[in-house]
């Protein structure tokens, strides 16, 4: 028998060889040694006896002992060698009692090579063993500013809280994320109960993703499985069977597909800049096509949002755009309003009794709500469900926002040319995708007309400034013009909005920028009610789809003040017109960031998916991005769906 079984892994081991050598890979078993040559050591740590995942014994300690084994550590030479014999002899034991004598090894950014016990390795790995006792040290690298390394001590952090060594991440804030979605705060030491309960709802996926062919993707089995905590929730998960796993997976398997995909962002995700048109019909056509029944048809739309029209103008603005929404469409659409939803159980629950209620499109308005509805999504193919979001790969719902950079760009222009401190004021709220273009655009649009005008940057969400009056900060700094919420609150009037003078009296405003939802909403629903939604994606591609629509649809504008001299007016519109043919990129030419030049090519012009992408401030910006750590709960919650430095995404 371990003759027979020598010869299946001689094979197995010569076609890793082959199928490596046809892939253009390194052919031969990696040696630490070779490795470390020119890797600054930090030091070394004994870990004593522990077992080791074989999946992450990658190699050998020296050298001289790889050319005895193929990278998949199956025999490479003769049978009938003294090697063959020793591995043989080894198998035989294997089969009989099991092999129990450890390894020794050295761990280098988790993964294993063996000082001694290769033999051992190669025949349990043959027999697909699970995990080898083994005798570890581990080599520490020196800090770096690199992906490998910072994702390396994410990884010592959460071993020293878990002792848990069989995860593997390839993003950063990875580890720091699963430890909150397993309810635990940084530095929390788990108990023996954590450590078995999270083994057996781990190995329990690992099954189940492998069955499915997850090997084949380009991500880890822990990325994986960090997706399906946050879609379902830990104390869910721990309930389920391999079965439930493998169920539910089917259903993701295109959102891990893409969110993994190894495409560049804008091949990820179709990114409309402007409304797709609607499909003409002649008349006869539409005569001939339309039946009672079709005319009659009401289409029930619903809106969920996190809050109150009473407590935030972020959702009296949408609620505005529903109510234009049942007028531009009286007697063909129903729609309704669902209100404060605290957290993403309550959204969840939302849109199940929307969808219970007979409502078949639902807008979902806020990041915060992103998670609850992919997740209805998957459960409810039949739905269209969209959230308020931006540049986030998901396939089974849609993605909508605007292009306010656009709108904030003409602000600071005229900032730029009102101010008579040179020193302006900007409140920003919440630091996640597409904020920091749009304060950026302020500021250059400010540098554009006043090289000396500087801008101070405020955040609403910031822990430091609970209970603060901004205005007032930014007023006792020099600010006497100062950008704000771009929508009140009725119940909470306030000329704190747009662009505005403050001169220690009552704030006199000069602009602000408009974000018709109503517009935006009702060029949605015409796409979908004219059969246009579904030639907006095709269905052979993986990409997700999101609207970022702009000046050019129509549905971002700028209201200005008539004490605007009719001089700068005329400027101001003519440099909206250019913005809405799209003949003017603020982000075009030479850029300085606070760090230095960010792009130094005077002929580029950012794409649309690089200014989104956006995470630094402009030289002319005095102020910070805050970390995740430095906001108000509330703020930490949407940052941690969309947050712009998504290593900062979990505590």
């Amino acid at each position: 028998m371990p003759q027979g079984e020598y010869a299946a892994a001689l094979k197995a081991g010569k076609k890793d060889i082959q199928t490596r050598a046809a892939a253009g890979l390194p052919t031969e078993l990696p040696a630490l040694d070779a490795i470390l040559e020119n890797v600054e050591i930090r030091g070394e740590v004994p870990l004593g006896l522990i077992d080791i995942p074989t999946d992450l014994i990658v190699g050998t300690k020296t050298v001289s002992r790889t050319t005895s084994f193929a990278p998949n550590f199956m025999p490479i030479l003769d049978e009938g060698s003294e090697f063959s014999m020793k591995w043989n002899s080894l198998c035989n034991a294997h089969l009989q009692e099991g092999i129990r004598d450890p390894i020794k090894v050295y761990e280098y950014l988790n993964k294993y090579y063996v000082l001694e016990g290769n033999k051992r390795v190669s025949v349990l790995k043959y027999f697909d063993a699970t995990s080898i006792p083994a005798y570890a040290t581990r080599i520490i690298p020196a800090w770096k500013d690199t992906r490998e390394i910072k994702i390396y001590y994410e990884f010592l952090d959460f071993y020293n809280e878990t002792n848990i060594n069989y995860l593997e991440f390839t993003r950063e804030g990875s580890y720091r994320k699963l430890s909150h979605l397993t309810g635990h705060k940084a530095n929390d030491r788990w108990s023996m109960d954590d450590r078995i309960d999270f083994r057996s709802c781990y190995n329990f996926f690992s099954d189940a993703f492998e069955e499915l062919g997850g090997r084949k993707l380009s991500c880890t089995t822990g990325d994986a499985f960090l997706i399906y905590l946050g879609l379902f929730g830990y104390e869910s998960v721990k309930k389920e069977t391999t079965a439930d796993f493998r169920k539910n997976l089917k259903k993701l398997w295109e959102e891990i597909e893409l969110n993994f995909s190894t495409a560049e962002p804008e091949e990820k995700i179709d990114l409309k800049l402007d409304p797709t048109p609607d499909a003409k019909k002649g008349l006869i056509s539409q005569i001939l096509t339309a039946s009672p029944s079709s005319v009659r048809a009401v289409t029930r739309i619903a809106f969920i949002h996190t809050k109150t029209t009473d407590t935030s103008s972020w959702t009296y603005s949408h609620e505005l755009g529903r109510m234009y929404v049942n007028d531009i469409f009286h007697g063909e659409v129903e729609t309704t309003s669902y209100e404060n939803n605290a957290d993403d159980a309550d959204a969840l629950a939302a849109i199940e009794q929307a969808i219970a209620d007979g409502n078949t499109i639902i807008f979902t308005t806020t990041p915060v709500f992103l998670t609850a509805s992919i997740k209805a999504a998957i459960n409810h193919p039949e739905v269209k469900i969209l959230n308020c979001s931006l540049n986030t790969s998901h396939k089974y719902i849609r993605t909508y926002y605007a292009r306010m950079f656009e709108a904030k760009l003409l602000n600071g222009v005229l900032a730029g040319i009102m101010t008579d401190t040179n020193r302006i004021g900007y409140i920003a709220d919440y630091p996640i995708t597409s904020v920091p273009a749009t304060i950026n655009a302020f500021a250059i649009g400010v540098k554009m007309i006043n090289p000396k005008a500087q801008i101070f940057l405020e955040w609403s969400t910031a822990t430091e400034n609970r209970g603060v009056d901004l205005t007032e900060k930014l007023y006792n700094m020099g600010a006497t013009y100062i950008s704000h919420l771009d929508m009140i609150v009725p119940q909470h009037a306030t000329r704190a909005y747009g662009l505005y003078r403050v001169n220690g009296e009552t704030p006199v405003n000069l602009a602000f920028p408009v974000l018709d939802w109503g517009k935006y909403y009702e060029r949605i629903i015409r796409n979908i009610r004219h059969g246009t939604w579904n030639t907006e994606s095709k269905s052979d591609t993986k990409k997700a789809l999101s609207y970022f629509w702009g000046m050019s649809s129509g549905v971002v504008d700028v209201v200005w003040s008539p004490a605007i001299p009719a001089e700068t007016r005329n400027l101001l519109e003519t440099l909206k017109r250019s913005i809405t043919r799209y003949d003017f990129n603020p982000f075009a030419g030479v850029l300085h960031s606070q760090e230095g030049t960010v792009q130094s090519d005077p002929q580029h012009r950012m794409s649309t998916s690089e200014i989104i992408a956006i995470d630094w401030l402009a030289d002319n910006v005095n102020g910070y991005i805050p970390s995740i750590r430095d906001l108000i709960p509330e703020a930490q919650n949407v940052v941690r769906q969309e947050g712009i430095r998504r290593e900062d995404d979990s505590e």
